[in-house]
């Protein structure tokens, strides 16, 4: 009985190992469907575009890209009339139908292969990796995500967008409403970067950090 036993085990493990890949495959076929939209302005490899506001996201970790359409859609992120990228997510999220679109689309954007990136902020990478010190604890020492404190991954992020973001919560137009918590805690740590130049060094210092080395470019 017992060898009998340990074959139907294995059997229905293996039924169910292979039941999940198929399911697997499922939502990200799903996440595909849904992605079409989403490619009209981030591209068909999540490689972004400068034109359209829209930052690379492909390879980006699936809770990360969850928790942000979560954002979007409830209000606690792109609530102010400034952040006209954001905005314009907020609609783009609230066309998801279902968590299981949420979780689909998220789980194609990181299937996506991170694309190599082209810097065009001119910031200096030596300058920039002191001032990374305080942003490790949160987004890595090879700004790879930890997501254990919410902390996405940077080195696979559009640096123009970086910019962007960065001003946006120095100026409150980010990170103000309460329910949006690592917002709310990046809001400090970008006021610490003293003025342009010092966001771009940082910035530039973050392009050398394990970047993709093979893929499409914006």
């Amino acid at each position: 009985m017992r060898p009998t036993r340990r074959l139907l085990g294995a059997g229905a493990l293996a039924a169910a190992v292979i039941w999940a890949g198929a399911a697997s495959s499922q939502d990200l076929a799903r996440g595909e469907q849904l992605y079409s939209l989403c490619s009209q302005c981030h591209g068909q490899s999540g490689e972004g575009s400068a034109l359209a506001l829209a930052p690379s996201i492909a390879g980006l970790e699936s809770w990360y890209v969850e928790a942000q359409l979560h954002k979007f859609r409830e209000g606690s992120r792109a609530s102010h009339f400034d952040d006209l990228a954001g905005m314009r997510m907020r609609g783009m999220a609230r066309w998801l139908k279902s968590e299981d679109d949420v979780k689909a689309v998220a789980a194609y954007v990181a299937s996506l292969a991170p694309v190599r990136l082209v810097p065009t902020l001119g910031g200096d990478p030596a300058k920039g990796a002191a001032l990374y010190a305080v942003c490790a604890g949160c987004h890595g020492m090879n700004a790879e995500g930890v997501q254990a404190v919410g902390g996405p991954s940077l080195n696979r992020v559009s640096d123009w967008y970086q910019l962007t973001q960065l001003k946006n919560y120095k100026q409150g137009i980010r990170g103000g409403d309460p329910r949006d918590v690592t917002g709310s805690a990046m809001r400090p740590m970008a006021l610490i970067l003293a003025d342009d130049q010092a966001m771009k060094d940082v910035i530039a210092h973050i392009g050398t950090l394990g970047a993709p080395a093979s893929g499409g470019s914006e």
